[in-house]
């Protein structure tokens, strides 16, 4: 046997050593060792990003950031109504001392007939009486009768005055007349309605808010104001039998249908679906939505 085939090899001097395999020799790079700065084959350099994947492609979705939501401008409730008139009857109250107290029978007189008080009644009546005891003392033609008559018809003026101010807003109280109370109640009725169409807008903008806002549906908590709407899609039966016009009867076919078919698309098919009658449909249309 050869003493070289025993011997193992041995590199010349001033010559590197035979690289083994699976070691890197000096001088050059295996795919494995690449230095930071240059790009390995298969991955993605440092410092740089792989191309965003296409919006619509499987499986992606938007990042959900949250945040509070956005709500439609409010409507500014109706303006209340004027009172009425706060100086109604100073007039009727200064007729005691325009007249130097001889007014003021005649004006509790018509305070009594105004009001259909009794007591205002007897209270003219002493009125009366104390003013014609005043007329009588000053024409006795006695001085001292006369100083007394003078003096009484004085207390009288001033106290019939005092008095009448006194009553005045008994006599006159700060009642909103009929008609503006009407007036109100309009606008209150159309600031409503106009809560209704804003949350249908705001529905058909965005179907996915409008359930998060719970609109439609009085019967769960909420701080929305819709205007009295009514999703005929999820609401409870006794909300939708609340609807004007409709019947015990006629929930139970609407809740039926809704159930077969999976909700409604309009007050239309509704009707159509759960036979209500044409007659009673305008009258709960105002206050129907359908959310899917």
């Amino acid at each position: 046997m050869s003493h070289h085939a025993e011997r193992p090899h041995e590199p010349e001097p001033g010559r590197p050593p035979h690289p083994s395999p699976g070691h890197a020799q000096p001088g050059r790079i295996s795919p494995g060792h690449l230095p930071p700065g240059r790009p390995q084959p298969g991955r993605t350099q440092p410092g740089r990003h792989s191309a965003p994947r296409p919006y619509g492609t499987a499986g992606w979705r938007p990042p959900y950031l949250p945040g509070p939501p956005v709500p439609p401008p409010p409507v500014p409730p109706p303006a209340p109504m004027p009172a009425a008139d706060a100086t109604s009857g100073v007039l009727w109250a200064f007729v005691p001392f325009i007249t130097l107290g001889y007014g003021t029978p005649f004006s509790f007189l018509y305070a009594a007939i105004k009001r259909g008080s009794w007591g205002l009644g007897a209270t003219a009546a002493g009125y009366g009486a104390a003013t014609a005891a005043v007329v009588a003392l000053m024409q006795s033609g006695n001085p001292v009768l006369t100083v007394l008559g003078m003096f009484a018809g004085t207390m009288l003026w001033l106290a019939g005055t005092g008095h009448a101010f006194a009553v005045r807003t008994t006599v006159f109280p700060r009642e909103t007349p009929r008609n503006r109370q009407n007036e109100r109640a309009v606008e209150y009725a159309k600031y409503r309605r106009t809560l209704r169409e804003q949350a249908r807008a705001l529905a058909a903008e965005d179907p996915a808010l409008a359930r998060e806002l719970r609109i439609g549906r009085p019967d769960a908590p909420r701080t929305y104001d819709d205007g009295g709407l009514v999703d005929v899609n999820h609401a409870p039966r006794e909300i939708i039998e609340a609807l004007p016009g409709m019947t015990p009867e006629m929930a139970d076919r609407v809740l039926r249908r809704r159930a077969e078919t999976g909700g409604f698309v309009s007050a239309e098919e509704m009707a159509v679906d759960a036979d209500i009658p044409p007659d009673v449909l305008p009258l709960m249309a105002d206050f129907t939505i359908f959310l899917k």
